[in-house]
């Protein structure tokens, strides 16, 4: 079951992560910036941030679009680098994965991990929990869409080389596992428990077995 990604306007900092944009990069001045803010654990704030850049705000909403857009930007930058460092440690044959984990499923619940022992992200599910949750699990933005279609990559690749032998049919288990990995992740906003990334892998790990 695919998401459908919903049509969002263009803006600079879109065209300049494609790298489809030329001249200074301006847009990517102010999204590393903002970046920079919420790693740190502090809240991003346009003002601040046309501050910081010795620019008017008006020119910031030109660049990266609303506050909305620049924060799923940063949260997808985030996510998806560390998939690509999960895989390319996975390819590599150094993961440190539990005994008889797939590649997939190491790749998918160290994401997990990371994503609750991320301090700016922390903060930011404290600080602006409801929001998070439009942002990164609704059809508000494209986020989810895009994470689903990453995890389908993920999944495609590692059945296709033999590595991954899940009961569960392929067109259905990327979307299963991005809402098995927001339930663990946002448990304290859902439920109000501790985020349990153990819990997690052991779902993950079911769905997810070694091929043969």
């Amino acid at each position: 079951m695919a998401a459908r990604s919903p049509r969002l306007a263009d803006t600079p900092l879109r065209r300049q992560l494609a790298g489809s944009a030329t001249g200074r990069p301006t847009a990517l001045d102010a999204f590393r910036q903002a970046r920079r803010t919420f790693c740190a654990g502090e809240r991003v704030d346009m003002q601040a941030l046309a501050r910081t850049l010795d620019i008017d705000r008006a020119t910031v909403y030109r660049w990266v679009g609303s506050r909305e857009q620049l924060l799923t930007e940063i949260l997808w930058s985030l996510i998806s680098r560390t998939i690509e460092k999960l895989r390319a440690t996975e390819s590599n044959g150094s993961a440190q994965a539990d005994s008889g984990q797939s590649p997939a499923a190491a790749v998918i619940t160290g994401t997990v991990r990371g994503v609750i022992a991320n301090t700016g992200m922390q903060r930011f599910l404290e600080r602006e929990g409801e929001l998070a949750l439009r942002l990164l699990t609704t059809k508000a933005t494209d986020f989810e869409a895009r994470l689903i279609a990453l995890i389908g990559q993920l999944v495609n690749e590692e059945i296709a080389a033999g590595r991954l032998n899940a009961a569960v049919p392929a067109g259905d288990l990327p979307y299963v596992l991005v809402r098995i990995m927001e339930s663990y992740i946002y448990l304290g906003l859902i439920t109000g428990a501790t985020p349990d990334p153990d819990g997690a892998a052991r779902v993950i790990n079911a769905l997810l077995p070694i091929g043969n």
